[in-house]
């Protein structure tokens, strides 16, 4: 009995291990993008789209935070997108530009708070399976429910795409690459 118990520790010790790996790699290559950036260089738009790197490290940031806050406290944690308002929205999109008074250095050291934040959760977490109905939002499918597993891997996902995002937009900045 006491192996058993032993190995299935271990086992989700490992999957938790596992988890903050793939999400540390994720955050290396989003914030490697911004290298030897200035603040004008990291709130530049590079592209057609309103996306800048300092925005990306902002948006990512407050993205997994939220999601932790859905992992502690269930979707009351969250905006319900569905009530919005145009203001709502217009405020949501500051997320993804570098305002007047931000920093690289200030959004990167905020992203490093709620990185160390989530990492400090999933190793407290009594149970990965623990799940919350979703939030409500067009995106998701209505009475969904999500475990704080499925929330990690969504937050490892969203950070893998716009890290794929920041290199492009680093690219076309300075021609300079994450990888290659």
């Amino acid at each position: 009995m006491t192996q058993t118990t032993h190995t299935a520790t271990a086992a989700a010790t490992d999957e938790r291990a596992d988890l903050l790996e793939a999400l540390a790699k994720q955050r290396y290559f989003l914030r490697f993008t911004t290298r030897d950036l200035t603040d004008e260089q990291a709130g530049q738009r590079t592209t057609a789209s309103e996306l800048c790197l300092g925005g990306l490290i902002k948006h990512v940031a407050s993205t997994e935070r939220s999601w932790v806050d859905f992992i502690l406290n269930g979707p009351s944690a969250t905006d319900d997108f569905t009530a919005m308002t145009e203001a709502d929205w217009a405020q949501r999109a500051d997320e993804f530009r570098m305002l007047p008074g931000e920093t690289l250095e200030g959004v990167l050291a905020e992203y490093e708070e709620v990185a160390r934040r989530t990492e400090e959760l999933v190793a407290a977490l009594p149970d990965l399976n623990a799940a919350h109905p979703l939030p409500k939002a067009p995106w998701f499918e209505a009475d969904a429910r999500w475990s704080a597993r499925r929330t990690l891997l969504h937050i490892i996902a969203e950070t893998a795409q716009h890290a794929g995002h920041a290199d492009i937009i680093r690219e076309s900045l300075d021609g300079a690459k994450s990888m290659g």
